[in-house]
């Protein structure tokens, strides 16, 4: 395998951005851009993402137990890009950005057209990113997708042609 190869054929694989976010109930909060997500179960309903081990948004997730995985819809390539940096809690907002709170404690941006509170119930601690299981306990629409809701989510490719993770 050469890593061109690798590279190019696992950027194939299409992404969907999100805004994951989780909170400490200390007073921590952390929010960082993922893109490795996809929904595994209907029963319980469950979601995973890679979440990169040694960010800040993964401490608190393993210590809360619990996170909010905020849809970004087609028009909030400027989100993606904020919560690409580590987020900063100025003035009861996320990197600029208003927040309510969860059923779980963590964010939920109000700009977001929808997001999911999930409980965790596994980490897979493996690589560079770890694997999280969630639980979804929640659910909330902000914003009604008209047509397709897969259709209605931002994706990676969109970011522009030299935008990518994976490879």
């Amino acid at each position: 395998m050469t890593p061109e190869a690798k590279k190019t054929a696992l950027r194939m694989i299409p992404y969907g951005i999100y805004v994951l976010t989780a909170a400490d109930g200390k007073g921590g909060i952390a929010a960082a851009t993922v893109n490795w997500v996809t929904q595994t179960a209907f029963a319980p309903p469950l979601v995973v993402v890679g979440v990169k081990a040694d960010s800040g948004a993964y401490a608190l997730i393993k210590e809360s137990r619990s996170f909010v995985l905020n849809m970004l819809g087609k028009d909030h390539k400027g989100l993606a890009f904020t919560f690409f940096r580590p987020a900063d809690v100025v003035d009861g907002k996320i990197s600029g950005q208003a927040f309510r709170t969860g059923t779980t404690g963590a964010p939920i941006l109000v700009e977001a057209p929808a997001a999911v509170e999930c409980k965790v119930t596994a980490i897979v601690e493996q690589g560079d990113h770890h694997i999280v299981v969630g639980e979804v306990i929640d659910a909330h629409v902000n914003k009604p997708p008209t047509g397709r809701p897969d259709a209605a989510i931002l994706e990676m490719k969109e970011l522009g042609d030299n935008v990518f993770y994976g490879g």
